[in-house]
């Protein structure tokens, strides 16, 4: 097999994927098929009602040649949590584990090496076939998980240029910890808008100026030696990435502030000499070069430490580093 990473960012899968289906009350056995296609009812109730979620995590291949998954627990039980919120059947642990696992013992030969990676993108769908089950839960769902060779999504250098919009919100606040698509698509047209007027890469909405997160990452500012973000609430996602960041910062010896702060204190900061960073498991860190608040565009004046603190996970990821946290599987 080819270990060629494609251009463009998940756009070529693995020929099979692993698929769990919650049928007549309970979760049958997994069976694999073509990662080509899926048959599913026009009627059903994730097409027309949202009854969906995915994660994103990555399987790395080390410097001593083993492939690992990176931290698989924690997005299993996300998206436990997201499908007990969306009243969807709740996947079990063991068997989706297994199959992630499996699935990156087939594709093994397609995992790239350092700095590209394997990204895994499991998907939880409701598929009664009734359009009439607006009001009621989906009592049939399928759990799928496509495998794709990715490059490095991070480019040292690149301008990630955040507009600060304070009247917006990325999606309905009781939604924010759920990954799902509709809260992606519901930024969208605040994103696109900052792209078109301001060259923007992304957004950061902080409605009523309390600075949340952007349509797709998680954010924090470094102030010194200190990093701030907002405290685990229902309004925004509990990125498994984010947490990583926070737990590699607290060993390199940052002081992390779980706390709500304001649009007035971000701007202060920066003109101060503090850093930003997004999070997430494509770039794992993107460093802020700048912001645009109130028509204004304020440079950050370092990405340093945001660097370094990166370097310090994928380290851990690849192998370069102990892994002191338990937080890597091995596969093969």
């Amino acid at each position: 097999m080819s270990r060629t990473v494609p251009a463009v960012f998940g756009s070529v899968f693995h020929q099979e994927m692993p698929v769990l289906a919650y049928e007549n009350g309970a979760w049958q056995p997994v069976r694999w098929q073509s990662a080509q296609d899926l048959t599913l009812s026009p009627g059903a109730h994730a097409l027309h009602y949202g009854s969906e979620c995915f994660e994103g995590l990555k399987a790395f291949r080390q410097q001593n040649g083993h492939i690992v998954l990176f931290r698989p627990q924690a997005n299993i039980e996300r998206m436990r949590q997201s499908a007990r919120l969306l009243h969807l059947p709740v996947p079990e642990s063991e068997a989706y584990l297994n199959a992630l696992v499996e699935l990156v013992k087939r594709a093994a030969d397609e995992v790239p090496d350092a700095p590209a990676a394997l990204y895994l993108r499991p998907t939880l769908i409701g598929t009664d076939p009734v359009i009439g089950k607006a009001g009621t839960p989906s009592e049939t769902a399928l759990l799928y998980i496509l495998a794709s060779p990715v490059g490095d999504y991070f480019k040292v250098g690149s301008p990630m240029k955040l507009l600060v919009e304070t009247e917006h919100m990325r999606c309905a606040p009781h939604m924010g910890r759920v990954k799902c698509g509709g809260n992606y698509a519901s930024a969208l047209p605040w994103v696109l808008k900052a792209k078109e007027e301001h060259g923007a890469n992304q957004v950061l909405f902080c409605p009523n100026g309390d600075v949340q997160e952007t349509g797709a990452s998680n954010f924090a500012l470094i102030n010194g030696n200190e990093i701030i973000t907002k405290p685990l609430t229902d309004e925004f996602l509990h990125g498994v990435t984010r947490d990583s960041v926070l737990t590699v910062a607290k060993d390199l010896g940052y002081t992390v502030s779980e706390r709500n702060f304001t649009v007035d204190e971000l701007k202060a900061a920066v003109e101060n000499g503090a850093e930003a960073i997004l999070t997430g498991t494509a770039a794992v860190i993107s460093p802020v070069t700048s912001f645009v608040i109130k028509g204004r565009e304020i440079p950050v004046q370092s990405q340093e430490r945001g660097y370094a603190i990166r370097k310090a996970v994928t380290d851990i990821q690849y192998g370069a580093a102990e892994d002191k946290h338990g937080w890597l599987v091995d596969v093969c």
